[in-house]
């Protein structure tokens, strides 16, 4: 993808989605962690479920060894992988309140360094709490980079390092956010819906998908080959 088209690629989705932002639900930098370690091979939207009652009560890594890991997974238990993210998340829970009194340390090596908490992990906290221009890839961004060319790679450190050679100044603090909601409401793995893609025109994709001719028939369009995804 040329230059000026990875800008206008950008441009669109912030036009769409001026202010995006992670779906998971948090109330403090602790509480993401959390979240974002629960959320490796779960959906957010499982991974809100199973927080919700769990974050009313536990907000701080000291709450949560109050809670304990037998605690933790009465909350947990629907979230796949869940009694390996119990100990994870108290062990780093008891990592946090032993030497770094209780707060999330802005860094990204740090973060890293916690049990359960990887590269992506480490990535997504540091942006969405922190501010920093950083690209956590998942299996949405990773297969939007190299679906649409907007960052080809076998990896996904790969595709992270092409992300932050490629992506532009105004668009670097939002772009994960902006590629994850994209490929997983839009550009689908088994099916992208091409004809409603907003930067359709400007991805490598071939072939675009179609209109459904069930969805084309409700809106009146005689002709699905013609409603392509171009903005």
């Amino acid at each position: 993808m040329k230059k000026a088209d990875i800008f206008e690629f950008y441009r669109r989705l912030a036009e769409d989605n001026p202010a995006p932002e992670t779906e998971l639900a948090y109330g403090n930098d602790y509480q993401l962690l959390v979240a974002v370690v629960l959320s490796a091979q779960a959906t957010d939207i499982g991974v809100n479920k199973a927080t919700r009652a769990l974050f009313e009560t536990v907000k701080t890594p000291a709450q949560m060894i109050a809670l304990g890991e037998d605690g933790l997974k009465q909350h947990i238990k629907t979230i796949g992988l869940f009694n390996a993210k119990a100990k994870n998340v108290i062990a780093l829970s008891d990592i946090l309140d032993r030497d770094y009194g209780g707060a999330v340390p802005a860094d990204r090596d740090i973060l890293e360094s916690l049990p359960g908490v990887g590269r992506k992990t480490a990535n997504v906290v540091m942006n969405t709490a922190f501010g920093a221009e950083t690209f956590p890839v998942d299996t949405h961004i990773f297969r939007v980079g190299n679906r649409t060319g907007l960052a080809k790679g076998k990896t996904p450190l790969a595709v992270e390092k092409q992300l932050d050679k490629k992506t532009p100044a105004p668009f670097r603090l939002g772009a994960h956010h902006w590629l994850i909601l994209h490929g997983r409401y839009i550009c689908k793995a088994r099916a992208p819906e091409c004809w409603r893609c907003p930067v359709a025109d400007l991805c490598t994709f071939r072939p675009k998908s179609e209109l459904p001719a069930k969805l084309a028939r409700a809106a009146g369009v005689k002709d699905p080959k013609r409603q392509g995804g171009a903005a």
